[in-house]
């Protein structure tokens, strides 16, 4: 298995070769190695090759002006985009791309203004990868098994002829293929006829063959694939129809042959890696992905990576872009000279003006709300402050805050605001009466009260619900289980609309419907675990949010 891998990802390199721009280029999931190294100098491109930095400006990018120049001939200068001679672009540590970077280039290659690409990814986590517009522009995305095991130089391996097959037909069975394996996209399919093409072209051939059908299929389909075929038992066959001799036949040579479709269902399941196997899902079923890891992306005006200037006014708190505002004066100084004769130097209007603008990011914030109800309210708390206390501890590496809602009797209340102290921590959760009904939609209620106004103190809330019962007061404080039902659900549905996340953890005996109805409304995980611990509880919320 690790010398096919090596073998694949080489001869996805030639094919790359000889048609890079219809190709898209490759994903190459490697660490900077010798081995690395000895597959990239397979790749023998007609087209130079130039690296691209992800931190490259626009101007450098599509062009721009150069604003040296055209200062000093009073002329306006363009420079030239990266793109203006045929290149293919190398990115090195492709997985640290910025998405409004890979969307830039996603659309210069649906534009045919890009040559192909050669992505560089060096990510070690499975969250570290080359960012979706680009990966699914480019047909191959190789990452071989083990040590170099690439076939020495100056030998190939032969590859059968196999039966000829036309271009229609193996559209047809690319795009069924696709499908089998839960690929929705018709880029793959293309893809997949344009490497079966290259192949036969590497081949010394001038039309498909079944051989170049499974070999495309291969190389282009194991990493897109999101569900795993099931087996289809083939219906006996009826008995084939009498001879009748007088009857004219056609052509009867193999020239129209389809390849068998399980062979090559079998050919792309054999080259899927065996992490990737584990992050499918049988076919019929579906596979919900959530948001998790750290607080939001949000504009500064003072910290954080930066973002392409705009224009504005300086209001004291903003930083001008000196840069990027003399590029927008520069070309009108011509005429501004004409205008304003006796004035020297750079004439700046407001209008001229760009201020600095960063990406960073927000702080999240966790809030616990927990049903204090019931004779179990205090071991509850204290599971949920044991819990607390261990989020904590590594909550200044990560910047979380943490946030307690405690709902008992008729109303809810708001136990400790967001915080990252440990010892306020213990101050408040030291002692809290329990008992009464469950309030479940006040507590829901403060919790997203609390989340909007945290969301616009520049927080990332995400509300972590424990309780063990069904509601039973409304939020008019009436003893009404219906109506507490319905307003629980209501509330739930707003905290939905407002894109705040969730986690529900029901810590009953057994598993509440009610509650798994009401994760629901949440579009929230929902994780039973009853007589959990403060270290069961710490857990499950690491493991539900990636915290």
């Amino acid at each position: 298995m690790t010398a096919e891998t090596w073998h694949n990802a080489a001869l996805a390199l030639k094919l790359l070769a000889l048609d890079p721009q219809g190709l898209g280029g490759a994903v190459i999931r490697m660490r900077a190695s010798p081995d690395r190294d000895a597959l990239l100098a397979g790749f023998t491109p007609a087209l130079p090759i130039r690296k691209l930095p992800i931190t490259i400006p626009d101007d450098q990018l599509f062009g721009g002006i150069d604003l040296t120049a055209t200062l000093r001939s009073a002329q306006l200068i363009e420079n030239k985009s990266f793109f203006n001679d045929p290149v293919i672009a190398q990115i090195p540590m492709a997985e640290r791309c910025p998405p409004a970077l890979a969307a830039k280039l996603a659309h210069a290659a649906d534009q045919s203004l890009t040559q192909g690409f050669l992505l560089l990814d060096e990510g070690i986590e499975p969250d570290e990868r080359t960012p979706d517009p680009l990966a699914d522009r480019c047909a191959f995305h190789l990452e071989p098994q083990g040590r170099n095991a690439l076939v020495p130089a100056g030998t190939t391996q032969s590859v059968p002829a196999g039966t000829r097959i036309e271009t229609g037909d193996a559209i047809t069975q690319l795009t069924l293929l696709a499908a089998r394996f839960g690929i929705t996209t018709l880029r793959a399919p293309t893809l997949a006829l344009r490497t079966a093409r290259a192949h036969a072209e590497l081949m010394g051939r001038d039309h498909l063959t079944d051989t170049d059908l499974e070999i495309a299929a291969t190389l282009v389909y194991p990493h897109r694939a999101t569900i795993i075929p099931e087996e289809i038992e083939e219906p006996e066959s009826p008995p084939p129809p009498p001879e009748d001799d007088g009857c004219p036949r056609g052509d009867t040579s193999e020239s129209d042959t389809i390849p068998d479709a399980e062979i090559l269902v079998e050919a792309v399941k054999s080259a899927l890696p065996p992490d990737l196997l584990n992050g499918l899902v049988p076919a019929g079923t579906t596979r919900k992905s959530g948001d998790a890891g750290a607080g939001k992306k949000r504009i500064s005006n003072r910290r954080g990576r930066p973002l392409p200037a705009r224009p504005g006014r300086l209001d004291g708190t903003s930083r001008i872009d000196l840069i990027s505002t003399l590029r927008a004066a520069a070309p009108w100084q011509p005429l501004r000279r004409q205008q304003q004769p006796d004035r020297k130097g750079l004439l700046i209007r407001p209008s001229d003006i760009r201020l600095k603008r960063y990406a960073e990011q927000s702080d999240r914030l966790l809030i616990f709300a927990v049903d204090a109800s019931g004779s179990a309210a205090m071991s509850r708390l204290n599971e949920a402050k044991g819990a607390i206390e261990l989020l904590l501890a590594d909550a200044y590496a990560s910047r979380d805050h943490v946030a307690l809602i405690a709902f008992r009797g008729t109303a809810a209340e708001t136990l400790l605001p967001p915080t990252r102290s440990l010892v306020q921590t213990k101050r408040r959760l030291s002692a809290l009466p329990g008992g009464g009904g469950t309030p479940l939609a006040s507590g829901l209620q403060h919790a997203l009260i609390l989340a909007q106004q945290s969301g616009a103190k520049g927080l990332t809330p995400t509300i972590i619900l424990i309780t063990d019962g069904r509601s039973n007061i409304a939020l008019d404080s009436s003893a009404n289980r219906a109506q507490a039902a319905e307003d629980a659900t209501a509330m739930a549905t707003a905290i939905r609309a407002a894109g705040i996340a969730a986690l529900v953890i029901d810590m009953s005996n057994r598993p509440q419907r009610a509650l798994q109805d009401l994760s629901r409304a949440l579009d929230a995980p929902y994780v039973p675990l009853p007589r959990a611990d403060a270290k069961r509880l710490s857990g499950a919320v690491t493991s539900a949010l990636d915290v």
